[in-house]
């Protein structure tokens, strides 16, 4: 039997934390897919095209990484995919405490399983908030985001790409 996980989230933007988390995920599964979420009601530093298309270029030489957009729930995403397991990171005990719950939940309502992946130490000030503040002022954060993404990040700002 195949082991497939969903690693979901607004990835906006995507960062080294998360991509970290996908790399050493797939030790553990045959198959992660990346759900990158969409809420209407809420507000995006980048689009969801640009999110989508930032973490496929990322992980375009690791056929056993997709990335999809979903606007379900994500244990019913989960389901649709037929994946058993939801990744997530954990950079904190705040982190642990919110994640939990949520596992919980999704547990009593679907029995899926959630696996969590402490971060590493040089990742654990990384999210996706401070990063965009960073590049809302124009910042350099290049050390945060993956390669390839800061590239098309830069290359939209500099008009060379449209989405």
């Amino acid at each position: 039997m195949e082991r497939i996980a969903i690693f979901p989230g607004s990835f906006d933007p995507f960062t080294v934390g998360h991509e970290n988390i996908v790399r050493r995920g797939l030790k553990l599964f045959d198959k992660i897919i990346i759900a990158v979420g969409y809420n209407a009601t809420k507000s995006y530093y980048f689009s969801i095209d640009e999110r989508v298309a930032f973490i496929k270029a990322q992980f375009e030489d690791e056929p056993r990484i997709l990335v999809e957009r979903y606007e379900n729930l994500t244990v019913e995403f989960a389901d649709e995919k037929q994946a058993d397991f939801i990744l997530r990171g954990i950079r904190t005990a705040a982190d642990f405490e919110y994640e939990r719950a949520i596992a919980q939940v999704n547990k009593l309502m679907t029995g899926i399983d959630s696996v969590f992946l402490l971060t590493t130490p040089e990742h654990t000030p990384v999210n996706s908030s401070i990063v965009r503040d960073i590049l809302k002022h124009n910042g350099d954060a290049s050390k945060f985001i993956p390669v390839i993404t800061y590239r098309m990040i830069q290359d939209i700002r500099a008009g060379k790409v449209k989405f």
